[in-house]
């Protein structure tokens, strides 16, 4: 089980190794966060949280800053190296205790129901295997346990989705980091046995323009009892 404290262990092999896009997301996405308006979307994403979290696919931590104070720990699970990093350091700098973990979402380095809720923010799009790394995050859940999503996937019309799965089959995973942009989050958690709960979709940027990866959802699932 990882430690309470801001801190990242080494491993043999990365799980993920991504260099140059994890500098580049890493840029992208701080700019992003009073540019695309993600700021805002993270405080509506981890409202009202509390307990034990694990947060699977923490990138370089712009999450942490956001967690309620009824949040007893954050256990973050971060496979590619540089963005481990990061997040190590905004773990430090959170107001909640944060511990940092290398680990891919289809086997957490963590115990079965050991946490009172999850956090997925922009990871289903690139993690390797969808079905089993919502079945390890069924795992580490307690019932009852609330999981509180922020994907991108499908959407738009007949071109866009076109689109979409054109640039799957072809250049947007080896240049993004293994993301896709046609997978559809809100089926993902339905079909691995989580209960749905309110969700909606929202646009990034909210004011346009419509971008393949534009279409995203923000919602809340429960593992069930």
């Amino acid at each position: 089980m990882p430690l309470r404290s801001a801190r990242a262990r080494e491993v043999p092999r990365d799980a993920v190794h991504h260099p140059l896009f994890a500098r580049y997301y890493a840029r992208f996405s701080v700019s992003a966060e009073t540019r695309m308006g993600m700021a805002r979307v993270r405080e509506r994403l981890l409202a009202g949280l509390s307990g034990r979290v694990i947060e699977v696919g923490a990138g370089n931590g712009l999450n942490f800053s956001h967690y309620p104070g009824t949040v007893s720990e954050v256990v973050a699970i971060e496979p590619e190296r540089v963005l481990r990093r990061l997040a190590v350091e905004a773990g430090q700098r959170a107001r909640v205790p944060v511990d940092v973990a290398p680990g891919a979402a289809e086997a957490l380095p963590v115990k079965s129901e050991a946490f009172d809720a999850a956090v997925l923010s922009l990871v289903l799009c690139s993690v390797r295997d969808v079905p089993r790394a919502l079945a390890e995050l069924r795992r580490v859940l307690r019932p009852g346990a609330q999981v509180r999503f922020f994907e991108h996937g499908r959407g738009g019309g007949r071109t866009m989705t076109f689109t979409q799965s054109a640039l799957d089959r072809t250049l947007w995973p080896p240049l993004s980091g293994g993301c896709h942009l046609s997978r559809e989050p809100v089926a993902a958690l339905r079909e691995a046995g989580f209960t749905l709960g309110p969700y909606r979709r929202v646009m990034m940027p909210e004011n346009g323009p419509a971008l393949p990866s534009s279409y995203c959802v923000l919602g809340t699932a429960w593992r069930p009892s």
